[in-house]
């Protein structure tokens, strides 16, 4: 048994083999794996191996799309067939909903190169000849999906590792990880210890024993799986004698099954509503090839669906039904990246469609862990995107519920319902009677628009313009022409203070810190390579203190990625500010003529200039006051001790009608934001584009006396060429549907670049996009055309913050 190791990958499923091939492939040969039983023993033995590139996410997308080439050559490189099938995947639709979902995911992936062809009902049972065309209208197929093998697969994987010079150690189990004084690893085993600089993760449904191994409460619980394996059928064996192609994967999504032809017969899987969590504490120490009882009452609606959908299924007898666990985070997604708080503490779990991701997330994690940073943005499997409020009863609820909506439309509007509300800020039942329709922020609810007197206060999500527009228009016109309060409570906030804060500040972000006490600055947090990571709104305090806030999203990544970049020296402390701090944002032409009456400050212009803040009270409560807002109208943003709000709240409605006063949402503000060409990271601002190609230019400050993390790579990818440039958009005769992101754009025929977010601008009167094209593409005035649901649209690129472009109104 080896005593050290550059890496060690706990756990020898599909996943964990990947991470070490890769880490092989990327030039670490020093790197071993460990796993307690045989590889394949957990999850990966009963996986049914399918393949679907179907992932509305950009990025998943990409991860889905690496994985099935990889798989294609996997064979030529290692020898080993890994039973690779790419026999299409044929997604059917009973509803214009089901299409419209198919009909945008299209469009994402034209964007990453996946080829997708859409097929009348007639087409369908032309290649499968068993299904009924019944209630069908349309379907969509994927000709390079299909299955694999994971057994095989794995075993591929692991002698590509192998042959790289990895070594895997079975029957090996890791009794404990801890983390020694100089950041090195000590992984215990019943072999023997192994120091190591990384610790990889992939434990599956022991996610959470490992967790509790290094004092982390890994958001993983996995969830019962049941699918049927049934007999070989005369018919189906007649036409595979007969030289027939092998039956595409088929998947009745409104039924919520799949089913693909096995040996002569037929798989079928359904993922049920009821299905229960499992191993919420980890399996038993001894687990090995475990399946639970199978409970064939549960399924009975999707075999019906299926007999339905495909009469022959009725009659074919059922060789197997396996039950397993399948691990599974509160969204559906993976965990991928970096633990918070431990160093050089890596996560691949959570796999509920692992044996698709395998490939893509070891190749990201391995481009992780050795080049400091993945090349495809990676945020939406961020472990960061959960927080502390995932414990393990929410964890059980939630899953339970992502597991069940596998197969539900997926709206780009839409809010799932279990273990809500969760986190609440003081206002929230005072919304809440004034029609507040909530959606969900890590774990905070935050009103998405309110229903006026007389409507029903319900969401009605759609992937066109639904029931609510018109309300949400009202909102964002409210602010343009009175004044209108938001709560932002979920905001990030926290302190950064010491004699090292502002050497601290200017090294890792790319704006040079305010100068003038009460100054604000909006500053940008680059990666090692010039992408953007962070955005923060950053305000002096003092001379040796700091307020910054952030997106409530990125809570856990934002002040992980502060505190891992923070001197060991004790000059510079963070304090956490979030739940002890509200926030409710004041906005619109009369933003002033309310506060200034229950204010202690002066709000004039010439005291109380745009981008400053005070320390001051509204109503009887001490606030901090910031000249700033996300609406790009006259406004402030109410920083608070929590316990006040609701003070601060009252007073402002108070005397809020003669004014006005109107709550309003995050739809109608996201709405003027797009007028205003503000960015989002994870969309317009992201790693994998430089901080210049999302147009941050005025927010680099090069002349910087020590420079900042990622200065001189900006430079370079500057010299290079840059790939993308950041555009607004208008897009003309829309009727009924808007840009929502990830849609294609084309200029003469061919894709040029792609929406990163889009909406109706209520001030403007217009339909907007906000987009990356190549920059050949990106003067004022250049026509252009975009894809919304199937159909072109013909697109023009505006000014920069194309309401209020000299900022007159936020300067009022």
């Amino acid at each position: 048994m080896q005593s050290t190791a550059k890496v060690v990958v706990i756990g020898g499923g599909v996943v964990g083999v990947s991470t070490l091939y890769h880490l092989v492939k990327k030039g670490w040969t020093d790197v071993c794996l460990i796993e307690r039983k045989e590889l394949t023993s957990g999850s990966t033995w009963h996986a049914a191996g399918l393949l679907p590139l179907f992932n509305m996410s950009y990025s998943v997308g990409q991860l889905h799309k690496y994985s099935v080439n990889l798989y294609k050559r996997l064979e030529a490189e290692t020898g080993q067939d890994v039973g690779i099938r790419p026999v299409s995947n044929i997604r059917l639709a009973t509803n214009q909903d089901r299409m419209d979902e198919y009909l945008q995911y299209a469009g994402v992936a034209q964007t990453i190169g996946v080829e997708v062809k859409f097929m009348t009902p007639e087409e369908v049972v032309e290649i499968w000849p068993f299904a009924k065309k019944d209630g069908l209208i349309g379907a969509m197929r994927h000709p390079e999906d299909g299955y694999v093998q994971p057994a095989d697969l794995t075993q591929a994987l692991a002698k590509g590792a192998r042959e790289g010079g990895a070594k895997i150690h079975r029957y090996t189990t890791v009794t404990g990880i801890d983390q020694m004084d100089d950041g090195m690893w000590k992984v215990k085993t019943d072999k023997g210890d192994i120091i190591a600089e990384h610790v990889v993760s992939y434990t599956g449904n022991f996610a959470r024993k490992t967790g509790e191994m290094i004092g982390l409460d890994i958001p993983v619980v996995p969830v019962e799986h049941q699918y049927i394996v049934t007999e070989a059928h005369p018919d189906i064996v007649a036409r595979r004698k007969d030289g027939e192609p092998e039956l595409g994967v088929l998947r009745e999504s409104d039924g919520s099954w799949y089913m693909r032809e096995e040996a002569g017969g037929l798989i079928l899987g359904p993922y049920e509503h009821g299905a229960p969590a499992c191993y919420v504490d980890g399996p038993d120490d001894q687990s090995e090839y475990e399946l639970f009882q199978e409970d064939l009452d549960r399924l009975m609606p999707h075999i019906e669906s299926a007999i339905n959908r495909v009469p022959i299924f009725e009659n074919m007898g059922i060789k197997k039904v396996y039950n397993g666990a399948i691990a599974y985070t509160p969204d559906g997604n993976p965990i991928v990246g970096p633990a918070w708080d431990k160093k050089n503490f890596w996560l691949n779990e959570g796999h509920s469609f692992g044996i698709t991701a395998a490939g893509g997330a070891g190749w990201q994690l391995a481009e992780w862990i050795v080049e400091g940073e993945p090349t495809v943005d990676m945020m939406g499997v961020d472990p960061r995107r959960f927080g502390p409020y995932a414990t393990k009863s929410y964890l059980i609820e939630k899953n339970e519920e992502a597991y069940a909506d596998v197969f539900e439309i997926h709206y780009p509007d839409e809010e799932r319902s279990a273990a809500r509300p969760l986190r609440t800020s003081p206002c929230y039942d005072r919304l809440k009677a004034k029609g507040a329709v909530f959606g969900q922020l890590f774990g905070w609810e935050r009103a998405n628009w309110f229903a006026p007197e007389g409507v029903e206060q319900k969401d009605d999500w759609s992937f066109r313009r639904s029931s609510y527009f018109e309300h949400v228009g009202n909102e964002a016109k409210n602010v343009a022409e009175n004044v209108g309060v938001l709560d932002m409570t979920a905001f990030a906030k926290c302190r950064i203070q010491g004699p090292g804060a502002v050497k601290f500040l200017n090294r890792i972000l790319a704006q040079k810190m305010p100068v003038t006490i009460g100054r604000l600055a909006l500053c940008h947090g680059l990666t090692n390579k010039g992408g953007v990571h962070s955005e923060f709104t950053v305000q002096r305090e003092s001379k040796d203190s700091f307020y910054l806030v952030s997106a409530g999203a990125y809570h856990r990544l934002d002040h992980d990625w502060l505190r891992k970049h923070m001197p060991t020296d004790g000059s510079v402390q963070m304090t956490d500010l979030t739940n002890a701090m509200g926030v409710l944002v004041v906005a619109g032409p009369k933003a002033r003529d309310l506060l200034q009456p229950i204010c202690g400050s002066n709000l004039s212009n010439e005291t109380f200039p745009w981008l400053t803040g005070q320390e001051t009270y509204v109503g009887h409560a001490p606030v901090k006051l910031l000249r700033v807002n996300f609406v790009g109208e006259l406004g402030w943003e109410i920083h608070h001790p929590i316990e006040y709000q609701n003070h601060i709240f009252d007073a402002l409605f108070k005397h809020g009608d003669k004014h006005g006063l109107k709550p309003f949402g995050i739809r109608a503000m996201n709405s003027m934001r797009l007028e205003k060409s503000y960015r989002l990271v994870g969309t317009e601002m992201s790693i994998e584009y430089s901080a210049y190609e999302s147009g941050l230019h005025r927010f680099v400050n090069l002349k910087k006396k020590d420079g900042f993390i990622g200065r001189d790579a900006l430079l370079e990818w500057e010299k290079r060429g840059f790939e993308n440039a950041f555009v607004t958009l208008e897009v003309m005769n829309v009727d009924d549907a808007d840009v929502i992101g990830n849609n294609p754009i084309y200029k003469d025929g061919e894709v040029i670049g792609r929406a990163t977010g889009g909406g109706f601008g209520w001030r403007m009167n217009k339909s907007l996009a906000l987009a990356m094209v190549h920059p050949t593409h990106s003067a004022i005035g250049t026509d252009l055309e975009i894809e919304i649901l199937g159909k072109r649209y013909k697109c023009r690129v505006l000014e920069d913050s194309p309401h209020d472009p000299t900022n007159e109104k936020l300067r009022s």
